[in-house]
């Protein structure tokens, strides 16, 4: 331990040498293993040597080191039959996850009669308490009893002067538009339809039966469709590919299926017509001819490509339904259970939080790269230029 390579000693500071010139000299007399522990310490203080022992473990990181490869044939049998225990852990790991379902599935029973009220509040049929409205929200806690009264009394003439609502307006309209995952689907065609949905559910699959879950939309009666509930659902697999067995890290959604909207003559939002001028090769005539053609719309979402019977998709399609899981993952997962603190903006704030931190880390990541780059005597930054996006015509 003692002997550190002339490189490290040059890159230590004179201070922390001399506080190891220090150590061994006043532990001369001690036990070996003391002196170990004593230097390592001292090391681990100083940046330089951190740095270079982090770089030299990162080298590590995902570079095979041969020794596999150079193992006795009877050494390759027992590491086979390690990769054979491995799978059964594989299938135990996704029984773990169908309890975990089952779990799903009991607890969703518990929080319904909580959603459903939250539901009556929001389209009216419930008009909450005095005591269930009580709320101590953070600013009011300094507030004096004589400032709470003149807020109170301001907040009533307030409601005098306006109509009033029923239940709580655009409830989800706001959730989705608070959420950028959700606000990059909608259109402006979108948000008088969804002024209209009153609730959102989650219906796990029956006992016994293979693994699911399907979102429910709910409306009221509306000009624009005559169905009350659209429905999505997402069936999922729980069990390692037999090719592939360690790759398994928990279900994944293996496809979806929408619903047919019922829409109102003229109200389908989710197609559009155009007009194209077409002229005549031979006469030069002109004419106008009119094209129905999809139209950008939330309402997509009930449409999801078909996954053909033996799973291969092209690049597209692949990408919309990556999308479509993880939209529906995330209005199962976090949508529904916190919709009030999405509606608030309170669970946005979280969100955001949960990201700072990765965010910061990248850009430091991307100047150190830049810095990397400016010291590089052959970088030329003309060969970094980005080539002109090509224009795509919709």
């Amino acid at each position: 331990m003692a002997d550190i390579d002339n490189k490290d000693q040059a890159e230590m500071d004179p201070a922390d040498m001399e506080d190891v010139e220090e150590v061994e000299e006043e532990e001369t007399g001690e036990d070996e293993n003391s002196k170990a522990r004593q230097l390592t310490v001292q090391m681990m203080q100083n940046p330089q040597i951190l740095a270079a022992l982090q770089e030299r473990l990162d080298g590590l990181n995902g570079s095979p080191s041969g020794y596999i490869e150079s193992l006795p044939k009877v050494v390759k049998r027992r590491v086979n039959a390690l990769k054979n225990l491995q799978v059964k852990c594989a299938h135990i790991e996704a029984k773990f996850y169908e309890e975990v379902h089952e779990l799903e599935r009991k607890y969703a029973a518990l929080y319904q009669p909580l959603f459903d009220k939250r539901s009556d509040i929001v389209k009216a049929v419930y008009e909450p308490t005095d005591e269930e409205c009580e709320w101590k929200a953070d600013e009011e806690e300094e507030l004096t009893d004589e400032m709470k009264e003149k807020a109170k009394l301001e907040e009533e003439k307030k409601d005098e002067e306006k109509e009033d609502p029923k239940g709580i307006p655009e409830f989800w309209l706001t959730v989705f538009k608070n959420v950028d995952l959700l606000s990059d689907m909608l259109q402006e065609h979108d948000e008088p339809i969804l002024k209209h949905l009153q609730d959102i559910k989650v219906k796990f699959s029956d006992p016994g039966q293979p693994m699911s879950f399907t979102l429910e939309f709910h409306f009221e009666p509306n000009d624009f469709f005559t169905n009350t509930v659209l429905t999505k659902t997402y069936k999922m697999r729980s069990e390692p590919d037999e090719n592939d067995p360690f790759s398994f890290d928990g279900p994944e959604i293996m496809c979806c299926t929408g619903c047919t909207i019922d829409w109102t003559k003229g109200k389908n939002v989710t197609l559009k017509t155009i007009k194209k001028k077409q002229k005549h090769k031979g006469r030069g005539t002109v004419r106008t001819v009119t094209k129905t053609v999809p139209n950008d719309s939330f309402f997509n979402f009930f449409t999801p490509p078909e996954v053909p019977e033996n799973g291969e998709l092209d690049e597209d399609s692949e990408a919309v339904l990556a999308a479509d899981f993880e939209i529906g993952h995330f209005i199962r997962e976090r949508i529904v259970p916190r919709a009030v603190l999405y509606f608030t903006g309170e669970a946005i704030e979280d969100d955001d939080d949960d990201y700072d931190e990765e965010g910061e880390e990248a850009d430091d990541e991307e100047g150190e790269e830049e810095a990397d780059e400016e010291n590089d005597p052959d970088y030329d930054p003309k060969k970094d230029a980005a080539p002109p996006a090509e224009c795509k015509q919709q």
